[in-house]
């Protein structure tokens, strides 16, 4: 490793932040059943304590997404709460998740319901949501819908679509200051048949639709097998139109994996794309990096340190492209040689230098033997043992 690519290794560390996900420290499971862990979070508080030692251990998790229905039980009047544990641990509020799939009222759908109370129903929960941020200072309102069919013939998917801009577009009215509305898409699951926002060109026509302050969420999970995920990414990055990521992996279809478990190669491919823009425009993306998984069978602290420090470790290795010989081989049409380029930046042990930029920031050299030696899962164990985790979209 040189020093200009250890360099450019903790330039790289220090711009990036990931927020974790309120929801991968309670317990959750399959539509099959879960299997309960004893320190699993089951209250507000315990949530951000958990996330509070994540960021300890790692130094790059400021915020917490929060899930409206999951986490603020008393509605608006769960802000206070919320802004006074930010105060106590350190760690903010991050993007605000409305739940527009989980009420009955939603078997058909939610914007794109064919009841027009349903729809009014929704679109108030997404303003209810928008007010949240606003009061615990979140930028970020983050829509997935399950909305869709499984059956041909039994919904208008043309009205559907009207629905979806028009109640989009309510929605996006109401934001504030620099706050963002992150459209987020999927194939499939729970409908079989069609998905109103099914990929990632309906979520720029119905974010272009919505209004300026729109834009499109990639979740890594949420694509066809073999799907190329960083063209997606380039697209929308020359667009203008990326607004962030929900991290995972997955081996068949939206399988909440652990990140880069999988295919740590892909992870890689879409870190640089986004690099490698930086680099041509010198402009910095205004992207924000979340992690979206729930572990039924891994303990969900470490699954989180887990990820964390995987997503760094590849976040270095895209730091040490060699933009500008990439550049040339393009131009050139060296294909080996481009090729290359990556292949060696991936191939490169960056864990050192991690190690490295970690000690000189404070951070523990190993996130993860820290958290084992504090005797933290031991304290919540004891403490939270035996209780039933509640809140979650899972089973």
């Amino acid at each position: 490793m040189t020093d200009s690519q250890g360099a450019r290794i903790a330039e790289a560390l220090d711009r990036f932040r990931i927020e974790l996900p309120s929801w991968g420290f309670a317990d959750t499971g399959t539509r099959f059943g879960k299997f309960h862990q004893a320190g699993a979070a089951v209250t507000i508080d315990e949530k951000f304590r958990d996330a509070a030692e994540v960021n300890r251990v790692t130094g790059v998790c400021p915020t917490l997404a929060l899930h409206v229905l999951w986490d603020f039980r008393d509605g608006k009047a769960g802000a206070a709460s919320v802004l006074e544990l930010a105060r106590e641990t350190g760690v903010s509020a991050g993007s605000i998740n409305p739940n527009l799939f989980q009420d009955q009222i939603y078997k058909l759908g939610s914007l794109g319901n064919p009841d027009a109370s349903v729809r009014e129903a929704a679109v108030r929960h997404i303003l209810d949501s928008v007010e949240i941020a606003t009061m615990v200072g979140s930028r970020d309102v983050s829509l997935w819908f399950a909305d869709g069919s499984n059956y041909p013939g039994t919904q208008n998917i043309r009205q559907r679509r009207a629905w979806f801009n028009e109640g989009l577009r309510r929605s996006h009215d109401a934001l504030t200051g620099d706050q963002r509305l992150l459209v987020e898409y999927k194939p499939f699951e729970p409908a079989f048949y069609h998905t109103d926002i099914a990929d990632w060109g309906m979520a720029l026509e119905f974010a272009r639709s919505a209004g300026t302050q729109a834009k499109v969420l990639v979740d890594t999970g949420h694509h066809y097998a073999a799907q190329n995920v960083e063209q997606i990414v380039a697209w929308l990055l020359d667009l203008g139109m990326l607004g962030g990521f929900h991290f995972n992996d997955r081996r068949y279809a939206d399988d909440d994996l652990t990140l880069g478990s999988i295919d740590p190669y892909q992870v890689f491919r879409i870190f640089h794309e986004i690099a490698m823009y930086e680099w041509e425009t010198g402009r910095e993306a205004d992207i924000a990096y979340m992690v979206d998984q729930s572990h039924n069978l891994k303990p969900k602290i470490e699954a989180m340190i887990q990820t964390v420090t995987t997503a760094q470790e590849l976040v270095a290795k895209a730091a040490i492209v060699d933009h500008r010989r990439l550049a040339a081989c393009q131009r050139n049409g060296e294909l080996v040689d481009g090729e290359n380029c990556l292949r060696d930046a991936f191939a490169a042990d960056v864990r050192p230098a991690i190690a490295e930029w970690r000690a000189s920031r404070g951070i523990p050299k190993n996130p993860l033997s820290a958290y084992r030696e504090s005797g933290y899962r031991e304290r919540i164990e004891a403490e939270r043992g035996g209780r039933k985790s509640a809140g979650s979209s899972y089973a």
